[in-house]
């Protein structure tokens, strides 16, 4: 089956949900589109793509990125397993959407699977179920990550059509380990601090390690149906 949008370019955070889209692409015959692990949170991100060697690549005319990974819920509807399609990002007062044919395209391809939400991306990791229900009601957002906003502005300048697909893998009942201290300065995750937070909050730490291979897994094969034509189980 042809790359049906077509998609030029995944960007993915990278480690787990990277090495995901990548499993979900592998076997696929036919256009795939190039994958690039990206480094986690806003500031890495901006860096990185206002100097990345791909740059070129990714902001080519008539291009179409799209961004997948996985994602936090901040509402009941959406709980852990669940693919959602962004239709805009908020970041502090401020909102930047995503190409909207490009984001139906995918939306109907996917027979509807996908929810259409409204996220917010935030400069810190949201760990406490109390403040993800929290900014679930006062934005009126569904889902959070920490790259969504970022992306869109880079790209929205350029002019670059853009659509958004994660999984999620946290639901807004449970509190998940607070790994603030893991994440460093240029977006990678450095294991040790990474290790001591999930030894701090072992119940925790099982719930999100649970919920993070069922997104992946489903990550995957969302991936795979994208390039192939498989259906979703």
């Amino acid at each position: 089956m042809p790359n049906f949008l077509p998609i030029n370019t995944i960007l993915v955070p990278q480690g787990a949900e990277y090495k995901a889209v990548c499993r979900g692409l592998s076997g696929v015959t036919g256009s795939i589109p190039t994958v690039v692990a990206i480094p986690v949170g806003m500031k890495p991100l901006l860096k990185y793509l206002q100097q990345s060697p791909e740059n070129g690549q990714f902001l080519a005319s008539k291009s179409r990125v799209l961004i997948m990974g996985i994602c936090g819920s901040l509402s009941d509807r959406h709980t852990v397993g669940d693919i959602v399609l962004y239709q805009d990002c908020v970041y502090q007062g401020k909102q930047q959407e995503c190409d909207r044919n490009f984001t139906e395209q995918l939306h109907s391809f996917l027979s509807q699977k996908g929810s259409l939400v409204k996220a917010l991306t935030s400069d810190r990791l949201i760990w406490s179920a109390a403040e993800k229900r929290r900014l679930g009601e006062t934005l009126a957002a569904d889902v959070v990550d920490m790259e969504g906003f970022t992306a869109l502005e880079f790209f929205n300048a350029a002019g670059v059509a853009v659509a958004m697909l994660r999984v999620v893998s946290d639901d807004c009942q449970h509190n998940i380990p607070d790994l603030t201290s893991a994440i460093n300065s240029d977006g990678s995750l450095n294991p040790f601090p990474l290790a001591m937070g999930m030894l701090r909050q072992p119940l925790a730490a099982t719930r999100l390690i649970r919920g993070s291979l069922t997104a992946l897994k489903v990550l995957e094969q969302v991936t795979n149906l994208l390039f192939s034509g498989n259906k979703l189980e």
